[in-house]
């Protein structure tokens, strides 16, 4: 019987390996994936930006990122861990949690950093309330889910989110044009109500927005933030 053994990267280049991964699992799990594409470069730096941007830069940060896909915000998250930050990755794909734990065990950009990098295969409600993040970095297509469903997520981001911390979460652009369109009413209703839903939060706690035009498909990013009282 052959012995089991850690999985490896593959030889090809990084990006088109990653791609054709994510949309395998895509066509499978769109409604958890939420793209066909894995996140660019320019909009993985951007969600990164509050590990480097930290309110005291001689601490260490404690890091989140839920629905981490193929890695590549993880990827730009490692390459902006200092000494003494953890990360913790939760990804319920158990294909993607496969690709993640090689990633880490062999990317060059996560060696120097893999003791303190933790990858949980759950759901990030699942994760519990027994530990703070000063950044969390989401991942979720909140355009595929309920109302109900991002409602409950953000109330647990707020509630592991450390009062001072960033949340940045990302979102396709025009994707409600798009199924304003061509999507059936009740697909298009659901979408309306959860940006509300997404909006409430925005209102309360936003400190910026971008626009990353640099993406496939271009994207937004909001950045919150918990306040300190």
């Amino acid at each position: 019987m052959a012995a089991n053994r850690d999985p490896q990267p593959s030889p090809l280049p990084g990006f088109i390996r990653d791609s054709g991964l994510f949309l395998r699992q895509a066509v499978q799990t769109f409604r958890a994936t939420g793209a066909v594409t894995p996140s660019g470069t320019a909009l993985a730096n951007s969600l990164a930006r509050y590990v480097t941007r930290r309110e005291d830069p001689n601490s260490p940060v404690t890091i989140l990122e839920a629905g981490p896909g193929t890695g590549p915000v993880s990827r730009a998250v490692a390459a902006r861990m200092r000494p003494g930050d953890t990360f913790d990755m939760v990804e319920p794909n158990p294909v993607f949690v496969e690709h993640l734990t090689g990633l880490v065990k062999h990317d060059p950009v996560f060696v120097p950093v893999a003791d303190r990098v933790t990858i949980h295969q759950a759901l990030v409600t699942d994760l519990g309330t027994d530990r703070r993040f000063d950044v969390i970095i989401s991942g979720l297509p909140f355009a595929n889910f309920t109302a109900d469903e991002v409602r409950t997520i953000m109330e647990y981001y707020f509630t592991v989110l450390r009062p001072g911390g960033h949340l940045s979460f990302f979102g396709y652009l025009y994707t409600k044009q798009v199924k304003a369109v061509i999507a059936p009413l009740d697909d298009y209703l659901r979408q309306v109500q959860s940006g509300w839903e997404v909006q409430k939060w925005v209102n309360r706690y936003a400190v910026d927005r971008e626009h990353v035009y640099r993406n496939l498909p271009p994207a937004w990013i909001h950045h919150l933030r918990k306040p300190l009282d």
